[in-house]
């Protein structure tokens, strides 16, 4: 099943509602990606160009896509993602690369 890395950057009037109601995000996460069929493997805050980033497996793009609208949809955090590659599948687009041809730029 693909995995995603989802980066997400509250605006201020949700980093002021966690602040008068501190909340572990977590479990709404969770119960957000089940009737998509997804998982969740881990959910970081961050310093750094976002304020955290969510680890997941869903099925497919098309899931991963929902899931990101709806969470988009609610205006509470910007998000984008990341489709991550498992090694295996990794190597076999090197397998593959190997048959294609590319001429660089001003070659």
């Amino acid at each position: 099943m693909p995995h995603y890395l989802i980066c997400f950057s509250y605006p201020p009037e949700t980093w002021a509602g966690l602040i008068a109601n501190p909340e572990d995000r977590r479990e709404e996460i969770k119960k957000t990606l089940e009737p998509l069929g997804g998982t969740l493997h881990g959910y970081w805050y961050a310093f750094g160009d976002h304020d955290g980033y969510v680890a997941l497996e869903l099925p497919d793009n098309v899931s991963a896509a929902a899931f990101l609208a709806t969470i988009a949809a609610s205006g509470a955090a910007k998000v984008s993602t990341v489709p991550l590659m498992t090694v295996e599948e990794t190597l076999e687009a090197l397998k593959k690369a190997k048959g294609v041809e590319y001429r660089a730029p001003g070659k």
